[in-house]
């Protein structure tokens, strides 16, 4: 594991994961006993795994004391107020320029528009995010980003963690009556990748904290939820653009002014 931990990383954080989703999925398409409500307790374990193999990889290679430093950049909220405000509000205005063109367009979209109350909602969309988005965080762009950037640069790291995070996805395709059962994978996946690119550049902006990174992730799902009638294709294609801004303003080795975050 210690040669490894990498590999060993995604290999439990996705073992881990789809331990939870397939039985849930597999009972969504009415295979008994796993259509039972009671196996849909699994689900607890997608929302920790990237958290728990992270933690359990940095203890079988580097020891207790690690684990702290790992979880403490969650808490690393000493940072610019402006990473706070893009942390936030990016991804509203990012969903509400693809509704615009999406409606202009006239295109189709995975999800229509939402008719009712919106704060229960959003309200619900914020509790889940809130409790799961963090701990995927503490995975993706605070073990595997920090230490894929050690040997690469920003622009293949990203790479790198934004296509697993894709692959870590796939169960939901497969969930009978899961909103992202609906969407079309390719554009999904070129989205979900260049989205990476959004996350590096607050990660290594803001010196390794995770707090705008897990904020921005919280947001992400919650006006995702909210703000529906979006095509999926013009969200990847403005995730694309956005990603080849940041490369031609900030370069493929840091992705940020700042230094790329690497591990010790």
């Amino acid at each position: 594991m210690s040669r490894h931990p990498v590999v060993w990383f995604y290999i439990l954080a996705i073992s881990i994961s789809w331990l939870g989703w397939i039985p849930t999925v597999l009972g969504s398409h009415g295979i008994a006993p796993l259509d039972e409500p009671y196996f849909q307790l699994l689900l607890l374990l997608p929302a920790i795994a990237p958290t728990l193999a992270a933690v359990i990889v940095t203890r079988m290679t580097y020891g207790k004391s690690q684990i702290v430093a790992l979880l403490k950049a969650l808490f690393q909220w000493r940072v610019f107020l402006i990473w706070y405000v893009v942390a936030v509000f990016g991804p509203l205005v990012l969903l509400l320029m693809g509704r615009m063109i999406t409606d202009w367009l006239g295109l189709s979209a995975a999800q229509p528009t939402f008719q009712g109350d919106l704060f229960p909602l959003a309200l619900s969309a914020f509790g889940m995010s809130l409790l799961s988005n963090p701990w995927e965080e503490v995975g993706w762009r605070g073990f595997a980003l920090p230490h894929l950037q050690k040997r690469y640069s920003a622009l293949v790291a990203t790479l790198i963690v934004g296509s697993l995070w894709g692959v870590w996805h796939l169960p939901l395709f497969f969930w009978v009556g899961n909103p992202m059962a609906e969407y079309p994978f390719l554009p999904w996946f070129v989205g979900t990748v260049a989205g990476a690119f959004l996350y590096t550049w607050l990660y290594n902006s803001t010196k390794g904290s995770l707090l705008p990174v897990a904020l921005f992730h919280v947001s992400l799902n919650t006006f995702g939820v909210v703000i529906t009638g979006v095509s999926i294709g013009i969200l990847a294609i403005l995730y694309v653009l956005v990603a080849l801004v940041l490369v031609v303003v900030y370069g493929s080795i840091n992705l940020s002014r700042q230094e790329r975050i690497r591990a010790g």
